[in-house]
């Protein structure tokens, strides 16, 4: 089938590439004339996936928006999360009235505390949720266009149209489960980026495997209360989109979040971190909403306080691990 792939980073051009594996013709839409050039006529996008010499040919790109969306049986929206309403909002009426929309974003909209999926359905002008699907799992971007085996959960208030997203995306090095607990994989993607800031400032910082494995339980313990409060099931975080995606986004120096996070454990600012990484890992602004929407339900969130006083008042690991855990951890 035909489908339109709205963002051309890293990770929506690794995913362009396994839809296209999986027979479909792939329109990728970007702003940058340099990556649509790169993709449309040369088969590759060096700006943001230079480790792929050549994407498939069935593989195209365009900056036009309509374009991008004509025709297309599935929209895939692989926007950085804090523009995505922005950007959205001009392909609300170009969108195909039975065109499945599919987010790859993690993340907490910095000035609304919602989810990716409340967005994306608001900036479309109210899309259904039956006509919505989100894609979450331990998906870095530079191993699935290496095509090494991996799979991620599918998401949807209608299960028929989870199965639907499977299959277009089904190739013999990626699988999707599908699932009916949007919630739980919206909330899976976006908080874990937070433990994998703290993970990583302790291994910036010089602690162990020992240490890194007390934050990493800690922060799934914080996962699926806040979870569980907010309407999901249990059962989300122990799988692909939770566990799974903990371990690699924590374990990574692929991972944006835990690098981040490792420059901060250095004794790097906010500032120098973002400089360093170019630009600021999604983590960051999540911190912040994970904290509010703990004090809105009533769940504590030690580990994301923790890390809030850090990006907000530059503490060091030390004083991080005493504040999310207790106890004097000065080394």
């Amino acid at each position: 089938m035909r489908i339109a792939v709205l963002g051309a980073g890293a990770w929506g051009t690794a995913f362009g590439q396994v839809l296209a594996d999986a027979g479909n013709d792939v329109m990728m839409w970007a702003r940058e004339p340099q990556i649509v050039e790169g993709i449309r006529d040369r088969h590759c996008n060096e700006v943001r996936l230079p480790s792929v010499g050549r994407l498939p040919v069935n593989m195209t790109a365009t900056g036009d928006r309509a374009q991008a969306v004509e025709g297309a049986r599935i929209v895939v929206v692989a926007i950085a999360a804090q523009h995505a309403r922005e950007a959205l909002e001009p392909f609300a009426p170009m969108i195909a009235q039975d065109a499945v929309v599919v987010s790859l974003m993690k993340g907490i909209e910095r000035s609304t505390d919602k989810r990716m999926d409340q967005v994306v359905r608001e900036a479309l002008g109210g899309l259904p949720a039956e006509r919505f699907a989100a894609i979450s799992g331990p998906n870095l971007s530079r191993e699935v266009a290496a095509r090494e085996p991996t799979g991620a959960v599918v998401a949807s208030a209608d299960l028929a149209v989870a199965y639907f997203v499977a299959q277009a995306a089904a190739t013999r090095y990626f699988k999707l489960y599908a699932s009916d607990d949007v919630i739980g994989l919206e909330l899976c993607g976006s908080l874990k980026n937070v433990v994998a800031l703290a993970v990583g400032m302790t291994r910036g910082a010089g602690y162990g495997e020992n240490t890194a494995a007390m934050v990493q339980s800690e922060g799934l313990s914080e996962l699926v209360q806040l979870g569980v409060a907010a309407g999901a099931k249990a059962e989300t975080f122990y799988g692909l989109a939770g566990v799974g995606d903990l371990i690699a986004t924590c374990a990574s120096p692929l991972s944006r979040n835990y690098t981040f996070g490792a420059n901060l454990g250095k004794g790097l600012s906010v500032e120098q971190a973002a400089k360093v990484s170019d630009g600021v890992a999604e983590g960051v602004p999540t911190t912040a909403a994970v904290v509010a929407m703990g004090k809105s339900l009533g769940v504590p969130t030690s580990l994301a306080s923790a890390m809030q006083t850090v990006l907000e008042e530059g503490i060091d690991c030390a004083r991080m691990l005493e504040q999310a855990m207790g106890g004097d951890w000065e080394r």
